[in-house]
């Protein structure tokens, strides 16, 4: 596997195409609508601002949650598709760990599969290929053409100069939404005070995994256990947790780890700490069984929209230099980093939460804590609702508890937008949450589709999921020639579509 040439073919050697479907984002559900809508028999087009494709996996953030929650507390698979397709490939090829089902990770449908995210990219970048895909790099999407209510192509800016391309399905696959707003869809933002911070990601190696692993196990009370806790009858206990990690010889076991909460008090009286984000990271697979370590929540950074410009430049310098107080902290605190060194800084803001398109139907939390079937479902999911991100320690501390009524900062009500799927089972997700409710032609995947704040599909599996269903329902409707609106009267063949295509319904 190695880095690929595209295939010498007309397509991709002319803007004045007019493609079936226009993907718009090179992340994890642009990628994932581009080539599930080829493998439907469009003419697709794959449009990125930057020079390589990944997104949350590679370019923006960590990866740890790529391959996680793939079952529900159940033990149910509810997740599949490309995800799965993806996964497999990069097994077979050495580049990820098997799926890492512990009995206590499985009891809380927090499994991790881990691979290493280069050669993620790699493997996108063949199978765009593979399925002749047109791709366009480096080229901002700056406007959208539209004939009344109706979105027929978009306009992007790069080295040719300004451009239209005309396409009769658009997909934003921007994951904030850019393109629907450019469009005019309706859309449901959050204002500075509410948004949940972003963070900038890096990877760091030379780590003594034996060192660490016995603090680990002499102190099992420093470290967070709330993830492994899922509210119903026979779930994994807090004792089981301390436990686990107190005989825990095998980081890969761990998956992840969050707390580290005496060292960091004492750093933080020292002036040795930021008061802006917990302490931990997650893992990533190298060849030969090495394991680096990948930071996240180093560094949080509120009040930000990524709306607006002057914010995320301002986020951007902040989270560097939080960074570099998070940094010192490991090297000089925590045991095992003495020799550790920064091999990866992301080179764009894991942005935590941007605008939601209102869709022909809104996904709630309510829905989440039910495990809501509907007839038009396009994939599944069990993450919880509410699963809030603040960069304020004391609300960290806070939402760890749950026992106090006090409600955090910026009005994020903890107790009533946090809901788990109940019985650990797993929540449908409607076909009508990618399709915008003002706009015809255009659909939403990853991020922006129509939720409302406690049910927001953000992680990397979920993009994916409706990435896959948004691709493939936007060649189907070319296919038919009805709207994708249209296409929810009967959503039966996009359904057996998906699933020849491997996904869980």
């Amino acid at each position: 596997m190695g880095y690929v040439t595209l295939k010498d073919t007309p397509r991709g050697n002319n803007y004045d195409t007019e493609y079936d479907v226009i993907v718009c984002g090179g992340g994890t559900s642009g990628v994932a609508a581009a080539i599930a809508s080829a493998r439907v028999g469009a003419n697709t087009l794959l449009i990125e601002k930057g020079g390589t494709l990944g997104g949350q996996m590679n370019v923006s953030g960590p990866p740890g949650f790529a391959y996680a929650r793939l079952w529900n507390p159940r033990g149910e698979r509810d997740v599949a598709g490309i995800v799965e397709e993806t996964y497999q490939r990069l097994y077979k090829e050495n580049h990820a760990l098997p799926a890492l089902r512990y009995p206590v990770r499985d009891k809380a449908g927090f499994s991790f599969a881990y691979i290493d995210p280069d050669w993620w990219t790699d493997l996108i970048f063949e199978m765009i290929d593979e399925n002749e895909v047109t791709l366009l790099l480096d080229s901002l999407v700056v406007g959208v053409l539209k004939d009344k209510d109706a979105v027929n192509g978009v306009i992007v800016e790069n080295v040719n100069g300004r451009i239209e391309i005309k396409g009769s399905r658009i997909i934003d696959a921007t994951g904030e939404g850019y393109v629907a707003i450019q469009a005019g869809a309706e859309i449901d933002y959050v204002d500075r005070e509410k948004v949940q911070p972003h963070t900038l990601a890096f990877t760091v190696d030379g780590v003594d995994w034996d060192v660490l692993l016995q603090y680990v196990r002499n102190h099992p009370e420093q470290f967070s256990f709330k993830q492994l806790i899922f509210p119903f009858e026979g779930a994994t206990t807090r004792e089981e947790v301390l436990d686990w990690y107190s005989k825990c010889h095998d980081i890969k076991s761990l998956g992840e780890l969050m707390g580290f909460y005496e060292l960091r008090d004492i750093a933080l009286e020292n002036g040795d700490w930021h008061p802006y984000s917990g302490a931990g990271f997650f893992l990533i697979p190298r060849e030969g069984g090495h394991i680096q370590a990948h930071f996240q929540h180093s560094s949080q950074v509120d009040n930000t929209l990524v709306t607006d410009a002057w914010d995320l430049t301002k986020c951007m310098a902040e989270c560097r230099r939080q960074n570099k107080i998070a940094w010192r902290f490991f090297k000089n605190y925590v045991p095992g980093f003495e020799h550790a060194y920064i091999t990866r800084t992301c080179n764009e803001l894991r942005l935590r939460e941007g605008p939601r398109i209102i869709g022909d139907y809104v996904l709630t939390r309510d829905d989440v804590e039910a495990a809501r079937k509907f007839e038009d479902s396009i994939g599944k999911s069990s993450f919880k609702a509410g699963g809030y991100h603040v960069a304020s320690m004391d609300t960290l501390n806070m939402i760890a508890s749950l026992d106090t009524e006090e409600q955090p900062a910026g009005e994020i009500n903890v107790k009533s937008d946090l809901a788990f799927p109940k019985d650990g089972g797993s929540y449908d997700l409607p076909y009508r949450i990618l399709v915008s409710r003002n706009i015809d032609n255009l659909l939403a995947a990853g991020k922006s589709v129509s939720t409302d704040r406690p049910s927001y599909l953000r992680y990397l599996h979920q993009t994916m999921v409706t990435g896959q269903a948004a691709g493939a329902a936007a060649a189907l409707s070319v296919k038919k020639r009805i709207t994708p609106r249209e296409l929810e009267k009967n959503v039966k063949e996009l359904q057996e579509l998906l699933v020849s295509q491997g996904v869980v319904l």
